[in-house]
């Protein structure tokens, strides 16, 4: 195999690494999100312990959100043609437009729950 074939290997090990953590990170905020709503969500069933559920869960996906651009970023690193750019445009324009809302989400959120925190003091 030739220095070329050895880089262009790497390099798909390398996206195919980052986009697998950012599915674990997806797959672990679910689960953490799962197992909260089932031990403390179904028991309280208050608007605050659901909150803190959801918010959560929207900075895991956030998170991960962030590896698969991180990752499709890398993919059309090397020797991009316009066919793979202008997907990667609009695949970052989505993911983007959903790290928004959700960062969005996340901060109305914290608000709600710093409010509730301070009214009960």
């Amino acid at each position: 195999m030739d220095v070329a074939g050895v880089l262009d290997r790497g390099h798909q090990l390398v996206v195919t690494a980052v986009e697998f953590v950012g599915v674990v990170v997806i797959v672990a905020g679910v689960a953490w999100a799962v197992r909260q709503f089932l031990v403390d969500g179904l028991r309280h069933r208050d608007t605050a312990m659901f909150t803190r559920i959801r918010l959560t869960l929207s900075r895991f996906l956030v998170l991960g959100l962030e590896f698969q651009l991180a990752a499709d970023i890398l993919r059309t690193a090397l020797s991009p043609t316009f066919g793979q750019i202008g997907q990667l445009a609009a695949v970052a324009a989505i993911r983007t437009g959903l790290n928004y809302v959700l960062r969005k989400e996340i901060e109305q959120g914290q608000q709600q729950v710093d409010r509730r925190r301070e009214a009960a003091r």
